[in-house]
């Protein structure tokens, strides 16, 4: 009988509890330990979702000889060291969205994962989806003709919640679901991408609460991205074509995909599969990339994480959002 494939889960909040129910429901892996900054969170966790070990620290779950696999579930802030963290005890680690704060801090976690040679790669569960590669195969059918333009939205109420208005959290509207229209836009259009426009709303702390971007690319093509952490949006993705145009339902976990032809007939239709969660996806995508012996997943390449970053950073240089993390650096940097 084959072993199941151990998961460890560091962080016990809201999208931990997530991978937690996801791997539950999962064949052939297990959630093997959780870990917390404290010995009772991780206890109660553990308890929760009848998980055999849990640790009151990182530091802990990464020397579990056990685990094969970590999944990093804590706020974004936190990703550069927590994920640096395991990769120097040698783990593979997939580490939720957004990948890191700005691209330098992706660049450097990317190089030492490659230094010990483990496996690194972004939950951007999204482009792990089945219907992601169907939204792929319908475009390249070329059923709507040449594509001229796409729109993505993804706005929720959420402007109260502490990971939105702390400028320490890594807060703001861009890294937290601006990020899903932003991947949206490159699965259907690509990178390359020649100027790019933003707006931004910003809270009391300089967090952005609503951003507009506006994005063209080489080939004529352009994207507009909107994002809103203080209202409910469509949450929808609109593909716009010579011949028709395509709507996408949900554009962080696809719901369905709609096909209409230029009369605003529907042509076609495709669902959402049977899931636990949607996570599912990307734990397997990573299991199949090791058991492969590679150090990413082709599904969410290490480029595509660092355009991703690249975009945002150059988004929030023009609205002006910059988080403490960065101000000391800086500052470090005059100092040497």
């Amino acid at each position: 009988m084959f072993e199941k494939k151990k998961v460890g889960i560091m962080g016990t909040g809201d999208i931990a509890r997530m991978m937690a129910k996801t791997l539950s429901g999962m064949k052939g892996v297990v959630c093997h330990a959780v870990a917390s900054r404290t010995i009772e969170k991780a206890e109660s966790f553990a308890g929760e979702f009848k998980i055999k070990n849990y640790y009151g620290s990182y530091e802990e779950l990464c020397k579990d000889p056990k685990i094969d696999l970590i999944y990093v579930a804590t706020p974004h802030s936190a990703h550069y060291d927590n994920v640096k963290l395991a990769l120097e005890n040698g783990k593979n680690v997939l580490c939720e969205k957004a990948f890191t704060l700005n691209e330098q801090q992706a660049k450097e976690l990317f190089e030492i994962a490659a230094k010990n040679n483990v496996l690194l790669t972004e939950a951007m569960w999204t482009r792990f989806l089945p219907l992601a590669s169907k939204l792929k195969e319908v475009v390249a059918g070329n059923i709507i003709g040449d594509i001229s333009m796409v729109t993505a939205d993804l706005s929720f109420n959420i402007a109260w919640k502490q990971r939105i208005q702390d400028p320490a959290l890594g807060g703001g509207a861009l890294l937290d679901i601006g990020v899903y229209g932003l991947t949206f836009a490159s699965l259907v259009l690509g990178d390359d991408i020649t100027d790019i426009q933003s707006q931004a709303v910003l809270n009391d702390q300089g967090m952005d609460t609503q951003d507009i971007i506006s994005l063209k690319y080489r080939n004529g093509q352009m994207a507009v991205v909107t994002c809103s952490a203080t209202s409910f949006g469509p949450c929808k993705g609109i593909i716009y074509g010579a011949n028709g145009h395509i709507e996408v339902q949900d554009i962080n976990n696809f719901a369905d995909i709609t096909v209409y032809n230029n009369a605003g007939e529907k042509i076609s239709y495709y669902k959402r599969e049977r899931q636990i969660t949607g996570y599912e996806y990307e734990v397997s995508a990573a299991f199949k990339a090791l058991d492969e012996g590679w150090k990413e997943c082709p599904e969410m390449t290490h480029a595509q994480t660092l355009k991703i970053m690249n975009i945002m950073d150059f988004v929030r240089g023009q609205t002006g959002v910059k988080f403490p993390q960065e101000v000391a650096a800086e500052e470090d940097k005059k100092e040497e």
